[in-house]
């Protein structure tokens, strides 16, 4: 995945789609505060492996084994088959490709090694995502229960 090229214009022309990718992954991390970084890189991973397999012509797929990556894996996949379907009901909008769904990914989990610091119980990257999407009711942190006098 780290080999691969990103064609420059994928990010600009598809920015829409990738933000939000983003908000989704930071909506799900949400609502999973046992969520971190390594279980949103392995979800991308398996994701984007999928969507390169399936670019090619070959429908193989294989999700995380860990319950949390399996679950974001899941959901990004229930996200982008429903853009696909609002596109296809749509005639005026171009189908989205699998290669650049692909494109998208590998750009994704790139961003998320490059924000991760490395530790197994990191949330950087997730932090990162939920900081481009600050005025989001579904991110906002739920408040401190501790009263300070």
């Amino acid at each position: 995945m780290l080999g691969e090229k990103i064609p420059q214009d994928i990010v600009y022309t598809h920015q829409q789609l990738m933000a939000a990718l983003a908000f989704s992954i930071a909506k799900f991390c949400a609502v999973q505060p046992a969520a971190v970084d390594t279980d949103v890189l392995a979800a991308l991973q398996s994701l984007a492996q999928t969507y390169k397999t399936l670019s090619t012509g070959i429908i193989y797929e294989k999700p995380p084994d860990a319950p949390l990556p399996r679950e974001l894996y899941a959901a990004l996949v229930g996200f982008i088959s429903e853009i696909k379907k609002q596109q296809s009901e749509r005639a005026s909008s171009a189908i989205l490709k699998d290669s650049e769904v692909f494109y998208l990914l590998v750009f994704l989990y790139r961003m998320g090694l490059l924000r991760t610091n490395g530790r197994p119980r990191s949330r950087c990257f997730i932090e990162f995502l939920r900081g481009q999407f600050p005025k989001s009711p579904e991110l906002q942190r739920e408040e401190s229960r501790i009263i300070v006098p």
